[in-house]
C-alpha cells in the first residue's frame, strides 16, 4: 500500500520523515519511530425520546519515540510542520541519549494483511443519515414493549488514517475505520424498575447498520431488562459456573488476558513470568489473540509500531506457549514481536495491548457441559469487573444469567458477583464447548491512562468452582 495520505493531505513526506527520524537519533539513540495519526469522530445521543447530542471531533498530530535499550524518549506535537516534528524528535532524542547511530535506514514499504475497508467510510455519510439511525434504534426500543419508560442511545463512527515509519527503515499507512451503537433500557413493573443494555460495534462503514441488526439491538436489550423482573438472587458459596460464549469472554480478557501481556512478564509483576512451556490448563484449552478477524473490533492490519497482524497462540493445548509483545519486550526477551504494541493516540507511546483474545472451540457439546452441572450458574453477560493483573484475582457482577438445576437452566439470577483468580479458574476449566463465538460488542481495554478498542471470546466452558457473592449494580 502506497504511503500518499499524509503527504498529499499535510505536506509530511518520505524526506521530512526520514529528516525527523535523524533529528530523533541525534542524541544517539538506538531506535527512532514516528506515528502520524489522523481521525475525525461523530457521536450522536438519543435519550428522553428524542436525538439531544451530536458531536463532532478532529484529532490530528505527531508522536516521536527514541529507544536506547530499555530508555524511552517521547515527544508529540499537534503540529505537522517540519519545525514541530523537529522539535518533538529533538525533545526524544534527549531523553534516550547513548553511543551514537548511523541513522535511519531507506524508507520502504511493508505489506500488510487487509481485514477492514482500506479508505474512509464515514465521512460521506449525510449527518441527518446518522441521526435518523440513532432516532430509529431508540424509538425501536420505546415501542418494544409496554413496560418500557426509557431508552437511551449512543452512536459514534470514526474515519482514522494512521502512518507509522522508523529507523530500521519500515514505512507503513493504515486506515483504520470504526462505529459503535450502544442502547439501554428502564423498565418498570408493579413500582419496580430494572435497567440493561446491549451494544454492537464494527470496523465497517454505514451498511453495517441493517434492519435487521437494529432489531437485535432492540430486542436484546428490552429482553435482557425484562427478564430481570423474574430474577432471583442464587444463596453464595462455591459451585460450578458455565460461562456462556461471546462475552463471557471479558473474564479471560480481564482475569488472563492482562497477565500474558510481556510488560508485566519483563516486571515480573505477571503470575505467569515464569511459566513460559508449563501447564497452566487442560489439554484441551488453547487461547489464542489475534488481529485477522474481519472486521473485529480489535482487528489489525498492523500494530501501532509497523508490525504487521497476525495470530499469537498464548495457549497451547493447556501450555503456555508465548506472551503479547511489543517492541520494548520483544528485544528484552529476544523474540520476534506479536504484532501486540498498541496506543490509544498519538500521545501516547505504545505498550503490549491484546487484540482479540479468545479461547479456542473444545471436544464438548455446550448441552452435555450444562447437564453436567447439578447446581450452579449459567453466565452470559458481565458488568463493573474488577482485577488485580499480577495476580489475576478478579470480581465481576453478573448482568445476565440463569440458575443451572440439575442440568437445566432455570430461573434467571441478580446481584451476583463471580469471585476468583484467574490463573487458579484456568486450571479448574474441566470442559470446552464446540460453539467459539466472538463478541460483536463495544469493548475498550483501558491500560496506564490508555484506552484501546478491543474484541473477545469464548465457546461455552465450565469452570469446576467459582466463588458467588451477593452485588449491587
Amino acid at each position: 500500500m502506497a504511503n500518499h495520505y499524509f503527504a498529499t493531505q499535510f505536506g509530511v513526506d518520505n524526506d521530512l520523515i526520514t529528516r525527523t527520524l535523524t533529528s530523533a537519533l541525534d542524541n544517539g539513540a538506538d531506535f527512532a519511530e514516528l506515528f502520524i495519526q489522523h481521525k475525525t469522530g461523530d457521536h450522536i445521543g438519543f435519550e428522553d425520546g428524542q436525538v439531544n447530542r451530536a458531536v463532532t471531533q478532529v484529532d490530528l498530530g505527531a508522536g516521536i519515540r527514541a529507544l536506547n535499550g530499555d530508555q524511552t524518549g517521547y515527544a508529540f506535537t499537534e503540529d505537522l510542520s517540519s519545525d514541530r516534528l523537529f522539535q518533538a524528535a529533538k525533545t526524544a532524542a534527549s531523553i534516550a541519549s547513548g553511543k551514537g547511530s548511523n541513522g535511519p535506514n531507506s524508507l520502504n514499504t511493508i505489506e500488510i494483511p487487509q481485514f477492514y475497508e482500506n479508505q474512509w467510510v464515514w465521512g460521506g455519510v449525510p449527518p441527518k443519515q446518522k441521526i435518523d439511525l440513532v432516532q430509529s434504534l431508540g424509538e425501536r426500543i420505546q415501542a418494544g414493549d409496554p413496560l418500557v419508560i426509557k431508552a437511551g442511545v449512543y452512536f459514534a463512527s470514526e474515519d482514522e488514517t494512521v502512518l507509522i515509519a522508523n529507523s530500521d527503515g519500515i514505512i507503513v499507512e493504515d486506515v483504520r475505520p470504526m462505529t459503535i451503537l450502544y442502547a439501554t433500557c428502564t423498565a418498570e413493573k408493579q413500582g419496580q424498575r430494572q435497567s440493561n443494555m446491549f451494544s454492537r460495534s464494527s470496523r465497517q462503514g454505514f451498511t453495517f447498520y441493517t434492519d435487521e441488526l437494529l432489531d437485535e439491538i432492540a430486542e436484546q436489550t428490552i429482553a435482557r431488562t425484562l427478564v430481570l423482573f423474574d430474577a432471583v438472587t442464587p444463596p453464595p458459596g462455591e459451585m460450578p459456573v458455565v460461562l456462556a460464549p461471546a462475552s463471557s469472554g471479558i473474564l479471560l480478557h480481564e482475569a488472563l488476558g492482562h497477565g500474558f501481556e510481556a510488560d508485566f512478564i519483563r516486571k515480573e509483576t505477571s503470575v505467569f513470568s515464569s511459566m513460559m512451556g508449563q501447564p497452566v490448563a487442560e489439554p484441551f484449552v488453547t487461547i489464542v489473540d489475534t488481529g485477522l478477524v474481519q472486521n473485529a473490533r480489535g482487528a489489525l492490519n498492523v500494530d501501532d509500531e509497523g508490525c504487521p497482524g497476525q495470530r499469537t497462540v498464548l495457549v497451547e493445548n493447556g501450555r503456555l506457549a508465548s506472551f503479547l509483545h511489543d517492541r520494548v519486550s520483544a528485544a528484552h526477551f529476544s523474540v520476534a514481536p506479536t504484532g501486540n504494541g498498541r496506543r490509544q493516540d498519538f500521545r501516547h507511546p505504545p505498550l503490549p495491548r491484546m487484540r482479540v483474545t479468545t479461547m479456542e472451540s473444545g471436544p464438548h457439546d455446550p448441552q452435555e457441559i450444562i447437564g453436567s452441572v447439578q447446581r450452579g450458574l449459567y453466565a452470559v453477560d458481565f458488568s463493573n469487573g474488577e482485577v488485580a493483573i499480577g495476580a489475576g484475582d478478579y470480581s465481576f457482577y453478573v448482568k445476565t444469567g440463569y440458575l443451572i438445576e440439575e442440568g437445566k437452566l432455570t430461573a434467571p439470577i441478580k446481584d451476583v458477583n463471580l469471585i476468583g483468580n484467574g490463573p487458579d479458574s484456568l486450571t479448574k476449566v474441566t470442559m470446552v464447548g464446540n460453539d467459539k463465538a466472538i463478541d460483536q460488542g463495544t469493548w475498550t481495554c483501558g491500560k496506564d491512562g490508555q484506552g484501546v478498542p478491543v474484541g473477545l471470546g469464548l465457546p461455552t466452558i465450565k469452570v469446576s468452582s467459582i466463588t458467588v457473592g451477593g452485588a449491587t449494580s
